[in-house]
């Protein structure tokens, strides 16, 4: 016989997962005028819980009352943008950074900087690139 608590679980995941799936987390690409693709980014974070008991009676019999509960709370959160155009892709946060997540985020582009002012690393990447 199954338990009341197992259908209330199944019950409440089954409406969890109608309303987290993964286009909520990376949302539909939109096509910009400029030939650019745009990927909205989210965070999505949820919680579940779920409870019950059963009021035993003297004798015990498979007909007992049984109470129980469950909820879930759902959160999504934009976290920005990817932009995907003919210069590379590029993060467009939606929130205020801080400077450390902005200096994480120019990280690459100095280090390509510096390694093109180094002396013989230009050359090297045009023999690369050639």
């Amino acid at each position: 016989m199954n338990h009341p608590i197992g259908e209330l679980m199944q019950s409440t995941l089954e409406n969890i997962k109608t309303m987290v799936d993964v286009n909520t987390v990376v949302g539909d690409p939109i096509a910009a005028q400029d030939g650019s693709t745009v990927i909205p980014l989210s965070r999505v974070s949820f919680g579940f819980v779920s409870g019950g008991g059963e009021y035993k009676g003297t004798p015990p019999a498979a007909d007992q009352p049984f109470a129980g509960g469950s909820g879930a709370g759902v959160s999504v959160q934009p976290v920005g943008f990817l932009v995907v155009g003919k210069d590379g892709v590029r993060m467009l946060p939606a929130q205020d950074l801080t400077a450390w997540e902005r200096a994480l985020n120019c990280a690459p582009q100095l280090l390509e900087d510096i390694r093109s002012l180094l002396p013989g690393k230009k050359d090297k990447a045009a023999e690369d690139e050639g």
